[in-house]
């Protein structure tokens, strides 16, 4: 069996400020003038942690305020709703945003918790045995978004202020104007300098330094909290459907789930991500719920465009976007960058059955005959996953049996944070 090489970030630290927080803290704004009076010079752990809650406290602010959008009515929190894994509420395939809250979306709303360990982008991820054997290219891992464009949480965090679909902010100086009137303008100075609001560039640093910050703190966005993190610390038990169900995940020749979603805590301990962070070609159905989509000519090929546009020229990478991880998956209302399917049990069964049942999910042509991949063009086919429990032919056994895809949902409800939970009510 091989192992992954790379190294993921620790969790968390002991009060509750991850160690990407503290790295986010200590380090200067890029080219920022506002910066020079704010780091002196180097800093001591404690007046660096001291710094990361500052930064943290001033992005939670932001990151509720609606007020920093062109509309004045979207927030951060709109699209990222702390009580769904800071990920939508709504069940629709993509939100809608702008300065008038009427412009669709291009892709689903990802979750924001448990990205604090995602490498940066890398076209070459080498998979090797621990003893140095010969290593294996799996090609295309790490960076944030679908198509894994940037790699850190202030980068991210600039997109969605300025996509004329989210936040609609025109540049950053529309982002400086609106956050110099904020009620937490003196708290901004406080952490950047009086004179950070001088330059719109430093502003718009600034702000997405503290978003970043506050996306790092752990018990918000790695609280590393669910059934199954008890479960591996001997701490609880899992039913037997659930204990079967996580069989079947792992099973290579069944499910086959764990080879990409990692289920197994790291070689130090470090409970597991659910995510190998790749990239992967699915062929999920053509969401016509999504209004790009009504134009017979426009494709969403994942790496290779049209939101990213560095590897345009990579016709190999063309259909494939990025491996998410599966923590609080049972909260999602849609799934897959383009929301097509509404529930977990779906997504399981079209793993089970995309190439045995082609007709259960691909639309026909006048003819009868199955449109299947559509949302793919054919010169790319190529580029899908065909590993189990794909691969199959038309008519085959599909990998798994129905009961058998309900258990690996029950095991997949396991991963529910703890904060994220139904609650309960008393007697």
């Amino acid at each position: 069996m091989t192992t992954k090489t790379f190294r993921l970030l620790r969790p968390g630290l002991a009060i509750g400020i991850g160690a990407a927080a503290l790295c986010l803290a200590i380090l200067p704004l890029r080219q920022s003038s506002a910066a020079a009076g704010v780091h002196p010079g180097p800093m001591s752990r404690a007046e660096a942690f001291a710094r990361a809650e500052k930064l943290a406290a001033l992005g939670r602010k932001m990151f509720f305020d609606p007020s920093v959008s062109a509309s004045g009515s979207q927030a951060c929190s709109s699209c990222h709703d702390p009580a769904h894994a800071f990920g939508p509420a709504s069940a629709a395939p993509v939100q809608t945003g702008g300065k008038g809250m009427k412009q669709p979306g291009l892709r689903a709303v990802p979750a924001l918790r448990y990205l604090q360990a995602v490498p940066s982008f890398s076209e070459h991820f080498y998979d090797s045995e621990d003893e140095g054997d010969e290593s294996v290219d799996n090609g295309p891992t790490g960076g944030l978004t679908w198509d894994g464009r940037v790699d850190h949480g202030a980068d991210q965090a600039k997109i969605p202020l300025l996509s004329p679909f989210e936040m609609g902010n025109k540049d950053a100086a529309d982002v400086a104007a609106k956050l110099r009137k904020a009620p937490y303008a003196g708290d901004i100075r406080a952490a950047f300098g009086e004179t950070v609001f001088d330059n719109p560039d430093d502003t718009f640093d600034a702000t997405a330094e503290a978003l970043a910050t506050f996306e790092q703190s752990g018990p918000d966005f790695y609280p590393y909290s669910s059934r199954y993190d008890a479960f591996l610390a001997g701490k609880t038990t899992l039913s037997a459907q659930e204990l079967h169900g996580r069989q079947l995940f792992e099973d290579p020749a069944k499910g086959n789930c764990s080879s990409c979603h990692l289920s197994e805590p790291a070689n130090d301990g470090e409970p597991p991500q659910f995510s190998d962070f790749g990239f992967l070609g699915l062929a999920v159905p053509r969401n016509m719920a999504i209004p790009a989509n009504t134009d017979p000519s426009y494709y969403d090929l994942g790496l290779c465009g049209p939101q990213r546009t560095d590897l345009t020229g990579h016709s190999e990478y063309c259909g494939l976007f990025r491996t998410p991880t599966l923590r609080n998956v049972a909260l999602k209302k849609s799934f897959f960058h383009n929301g097509y399917f509404h529930t977990l049990r779906d997504v399981v069964s079209f793993y089970a059955t995309r190439d045995s049942d082609p007709g259960r999910w691909y639309p026909k042509n006048a003819g009868g005959s199955v449109r299947k991949y559509d949302d793919l063009p054919q010169a790319y086919w190529a580029n899908l996953n065909q590993d189990p429990p794909f691969g199959r032919k038309p008519g085959d056994t599909p990998a798994l049996t129905d009961p058998e895809i309900d258990d690996i949902v029950a095991f997949l409800g396991t991963l529910t944070d703890a904060d994220l939970q139904p609650k309960v009510s008393g007697h």
